[in-house]
């Protein structure tokens, strides 16, 4: 059995919907989920439903029971997420977890993102516990940005403070395909991944393609990183959060977000869906 965690969540289910279009039975899927309650949906398919918090080692364990393989989703909690995923480690350990994916982050190694730093703690924890794992280091979701399209329209800007960095973005949907093709694939053990769109942008391009595809007039208005984050603040997203959005914009600025290899799209077999696809999608 394949266990997915954070499967209610937009990447986790993503990637169990992958599983299945790869043709892997529903009764050999393990949705491991912190409220089981939500996930009608993938129990109506078949798939097995357990209860496990990321906080909850005995939920972990338990949720391992018969599961040879792991797709470890990072926890979204920043700031917790070092604790968190250690305990899925400390349960894949146990349970002698066969094969586990992580995913991680852009070039955790050399990231300039302070969002990096929880990414590279879990790489070296997964190092230590000697778990056959494989690392998916994925980049930034297009889905970042165009969530809030239509408030920039209103708005007529996009801001932030990446300068003329570039960002390589994909869809979660990409991202997730990648995950369910290397957690059913073998030979994957000690392999990582640096995983991004095939097509770069900077937050101009980004704002030119909106006004483009809208008919509407859109500019991007760089700001400075302590800007950024006041603007993020009121309007209403909680400071810490604010903080880490800024600071990614400016290690976006020192290249953190961008990459060429292009091995998402070899590793999924097609190209990664383009960011004007997600923008005209986003604005249905």
């Amino acid at each position: 059995m394949i266990l997915v965690t954070g499967a209610t969540g937009q990447l986790g289910k993503l990637v169990i919907t992958g599983l299945l279009a790869r043709g892997i039975a529903a009764d050999g899927i393990v949705a491991a989920v912190r409220s089981p309650d939500k996930a009608d949906d993938l129990a109506q398919l078949g798939v097995i439903v357990r209860k496990a918090d990321y906080t909850d080692p005995t939920s972990l364990k338990a949720a391992m029971v018969g599961v040879k393989r792991v797709v470890l989703v990072s926890s979204s909690e920043v700031g917790q997420r070092a604790p968190q995923h250690q305990n899925v480690i400390d349960a894949a350990k146990e349970a002698a977890i066969e094969l586990l994916a992580y995913t991680s982050i852009l070039h955790a190694e050399t990231s300039p993102l302070a969002l990096a730093e929880e990414h590279r703690v879990t790489e070296a924890a997964l190092k230590a516990s000697g778990i056959p794992h494989v690392v998916l280091r994925n980049g930034w979701y297009s889905e970042n940005y165009t969530a809030s399209a239509a408030m920039a329209l209103e708005h007529g800007a996009v801001l932030g403070s990446a300068d003329e960095g570039q960002y390589a973005t994909a869809t979660r949907a990409d991202y997730a395909d990648a995950a369910a093709i290397v957690i059913t694939s073998e030979d994957q053990a000690g392999k990582v991944y640096e995983l991004a769109g095939d097509e770069a942008f900077t937050l101009a391009e980004y704002a030119a393609l909106l006004a483009s595809i809208s008919g509407k007039e859109v500019v991007y208005q760089n700001l400075s990183e302590a800007e950024y984050t006041k603007v993020l603040v009121d309007v209403g997203l909680p400071e810490g959060l604010a903080t880490i959005l800024a600071d990614s914009d400016v290690g976006a600025a020192k290249g953190g977000l961008f990459d060429d290899s292009h091995t998402l799209s070899t590793l999924i077999g097609r190209p990664t869906t383009p960011i004007q696809d997600s923008i005209k999608v986003a604005l249905k």
